[in-house]
């Protein structure tokens, strides 16, 4: 009999706190709330993800689940943090700053239980689509502070259209939401589903007028692009491609023509920079060159195994030179690029870890399907956007990054179980 839809005997007489089932469903409930709360709130996240992981703990099969640790998906992003632990001894950082800089890694101990409870769970994209409606109320309370401004949450002078948190989480979001919604638009098109198709079209429109003309991060300006360009490498053919191409270039156009918002994102580049070379300020790009400069002689010191979890800082303060408010003398405990700030404290080491789980990662999705597509835009965007951030260590893109791959990583192996006939036990009803 299969074991997706057997029930052992007597299963029915289990109190309600020893049933599996029951936990399951709970666990699938929370994550849903994780994903609807991780738009508006930090310590919401943070309270959700503690009783989420309360609820998988009874369901969980130790033989099954220890197996599936082997996995590379698994073993990956658990060994980067085995490695953030154990840089804690030849750090000479203080013990509380090496503590609070292993915390970053700690959420990537979620993504194996993810993976786990995921695959025996036939409710992974409630969670997706909670991400999704929650990111289009962002959206609508955007427009809302963007027109009346006291609705916001921010202290006075915060960016405008900020309801919650900062420019760059919600462009992060967005700018996910928007190119993900690509792939469904397509196959409802094809299927000529039009209404459904033009619901979705809406959304992202929205998602996308928001960046335009209420605020953008300058890292989604770099990076969606990337995901778009993958989008129609992969599901276009060429003659759309280059229609879509010429559409985008003319479209953009004038965008940046009707928006003064995306006109002044967009000059900060060149302005950032001449203020850094000319004059020496601590602008935006300028103290990244100057974290990234540094950060490299920093790995050149300690090119195998790092200077140590949280020993950032300290060498940032030794390597400081000429008055705080001038660029070269700022200090920081983050380069500002997931490679250094990994490459730095843990060395060449620290970076094999980290290329190979985006790798296996990305591996992972190679497949077609919605939640192929989705998977693989998490990963993407967390790569690049790395490039000019810390961003899997950070609160708000790092746990994007664990739920987007987790969710749709377990649904991923759930279909491959399915495919090949294995008998994996289910959580449905």
């Amino acid at each position: 009999m299969n074991a997706r839809t057997a029930t052992s005997p007597g299963a029915e007489a289990l109190p309600v706190w020893r049933d599996p089932a029951r936990w399951a469903k709970a666990a699938d409930i929370f994550a849903v709330l994780i994903a609807f709360s991780l738009p508006w709130s930090t310590s919401l996240v943070g309270i959700f993800a503690v009783i989420w992981l309360l609820a998988v703990a009874p369901t969980l099969d130790l033989r099954l689940f220890l197996q599936s640790l082997k996995r590379p998906i698994c073993a990956l992003p658990i060994a980067l943090f085995l490695l953030a632990l154990v840089g804690t001894l030849w750090s000479d950082a203080p013990w509380d700053v090496r503590r609070y800089a292993l915390s970053p890694a700690t959420k990537l101990l979620v993504l194996p239980l993810l993976f786990y409870h995921f695959e025996r769970s036939a409710r992974g994209m409630w969670v997706l689509v909670a991400f999704l409606v929650s990111c289009a109320l962002l959206m609508v309370m955007s427009w809302l502070v963007l027109i009346y401004p006291g609705l916001t949450l921010k202290p006075e002078g915060a960016d405008r259209g900020i309801f919650v948190k900062n420019y760059i989480d919600q462009s992060q979001e967005f700018a996910l939401c928007a190119v993900v919604l690509a792939y469904p638009v397509i196959t409802l098109l094809r299927d000529k589903k039009f209404w459904q198709a033009l619901l979705l079209i809406s959304i992202a429109a929205s998602l996308l007028a928001n960046m335009a003309f209420v605020i953008v991060s300058r890292t989604a300006l770099v990076t969606m692009p990337v995901m778009l360009a993958v989008f129609a490498l992969m599901h276009l053919k060429w003659r759309t491609n280059v229609i879509l191409f010429l559409t985008t270039i003319v479209l953009g156009g004038l965008a940046w023509i009707a928006s003064p918002q995306l006109q002044a994102t967009t000059d900060r580049f060149a302005r950032d920079y001449r203020l850094y070379k000319e004059l020496n300020q601590p602008t935006s790009l300028g103290l990244r060159l100057v974290f990234w400069e540094k950060s490299l002689r920093f790995f050149a010191e300690a090119p195998v195994i790092g200077h140590g979890t949280g020993s950032t800082r300290r060498l940032f303060e030794a390597a400081a030179t000429g008055p705080a408010g001038l660029a070269q003398g700022e200090v920081i405990g983050n380069p500002h690029n997931q490679t250094l700030n990994v490459a730095v404290q843990w060395g060449s080491v620290g970076v094999v870890l980290l290329y190979a789980m985006w790798l296996v990662h990305l591996l992972l999705f190679r497949g077609e399907g919605l939640v192929a597509w989705i998977g693989l835009m998490v990963v993407l965007q967390n790569f690049f956007s790395s490039l000019f951030n810390s961003h899997l260590f950070d609160f708000h893109e790092g746990w994007m990054y664990v739920l987007g791959v987790g969710v749709a990583g377990g649904m991923i192996l759930r279909a491959k179980d399915t495919r090949g006939g294995s008998a994996m036990p289910a959580s449905t009803g």
